[in-house]
């Protein structure tokens, strides 16, 4: 299969999306290597990858809150298909890798800096030896946070990178101030600090019909689908300690957007719900008045996307790829 051909299928996957994922995704997403290594405080971090010896060139994703790469074998597929190695990791307190707390449905990180520490270790571990032409990252939401904190340190790993509805804040029911003043409140008693914050609780499936995610009821499906089959995978609301934890992040990242030395693409979904696209803007506008000297489309809307452009109907999905591809064939 060339990338033309690969990319035109693109465009219609969905009209027989069942053939697709129970005959070549399937098929592909057996052959995949499942490795895992100990994070920080030794919670073990679970990774997939797929490796080719006539690669020259990979791709690292990084997947956004409650996801598994168990979620990410379409993403795979296309890009290996396209010529690259592919790394996909679960942050700790999701997917397959371990939990922090009791409930293992309770979205937690004791410090943001752990998911980023982990990460930098799954990249000496895994990535950076192998000595690619070329390395390139890819991440949604969390994930995209998580990347980005680690970009402040790393600066010669990765060619480019791309961040699809970057969690720079959180699309919240209150004023920014007054969910501050809560998760403030919650730190100072520890019988709270860990609780689910207001109004989350354990994961619920929702019907298709108001879900805030995608416009593909295929996709959609799918995904409800996995939780089906690994209930392990669930997961619920964020503590209130995350939201403390994300908060904090995402001020930084604003502060300093600018000293990302990587060139930088950013995905925004116009219909978003679940990330606030006014952090989001922030963020690119503290990154455009640093000038850092070259040109960068910051954001690229995709406009009538949900949150989860990477798993958007095919028109808004395979934009959004062939902007990425684009974007790093130019580096």
């Amino acid at each position: 299969m060339t990338p033309e051909s690969l990319k035109k299928r693109w465009l219609t996957r969905e009209t027989q999306f069942s053939a697709f994922a129970n005959g070549p995704l399937l098929d592909f997403w057996q052959r995949r290597e499942e490795r895992h290594f100990q994070g920080v405080d030794d919670i073990p971090i679970h990774y997939v990858r797929f490796i080719h010896p006539k690669h020259h060139k990979a791709i690292v994703i990084s997947p956004g809150r409650s996801e598994s790469y168990m979620k990410y074998p379409e993403v795979a597929y296309d890009f290996y298909h396209l010529g690259y190695d592919v790394f996909i990791l679960d942050h700790r307190g999701q997917g397959r890798s371990g939990r922090m707390l009791a409930d293992p449905q309770k979205g937690h990180v004791e410090k943001f800096t752990d998911y980023i520490d982990d990460f930098e270790k799954f990249i000496e571990l895994e990535v950076r030896y192998r000595h690619y032409l070329k390395c390139y990252a890819l991440a949604h939401s969390m994930g995209s946070a998580i990347l980005a904190g680690y970009l402040l340190r790393d600066h010669v790993t990765f060619d480019a990178a791309a961040l699809c509805a970057p969690m720079i804040g959180i699309n919240l029911p209150m004023p920014r101030w007054m969910a501050s003043f809560i998760v403030d409140r919650a730190e100072s008693r520890e019988s709270v600090r860990n609780d689910y914050a207001a109004s989350t609780g354990k994961w619920q499936p929702l019907p298709y019909l108001i879900n805030v995610l995608t416009h593909s009821s295929e996709r959609y499906r799918r995904y409800l689908r996995y939780y089906a089959d690994y209930p392990e995978l669930r997961l619920g609301g964020p503590t209130y300690h995350w939201l403390r934890e994300s908060f904090a992040i995402g001020d930084e990242l604003i502060a300093k957007a600018g000293e990302i030395d990587v060139p930088l693409m950013v995905l925004e979904a116009s219909e978003e719900k679940v990330v606030s696209n006014k952090e989001l803007q922030a963020f690119c506008q503290s990154r455009q008045k640093a000038q850092i000297g070259r040109e960068e489309k910051l954001p690229l809307i995709i406009e009538g996307a949900h949150h989860e452009i990477l798993f958007e109907v095919d028109a808004l999905r395979a934009m959004a790829l062939n902007a990425i591809c684009d974007f790093f064939d130019q580096y």
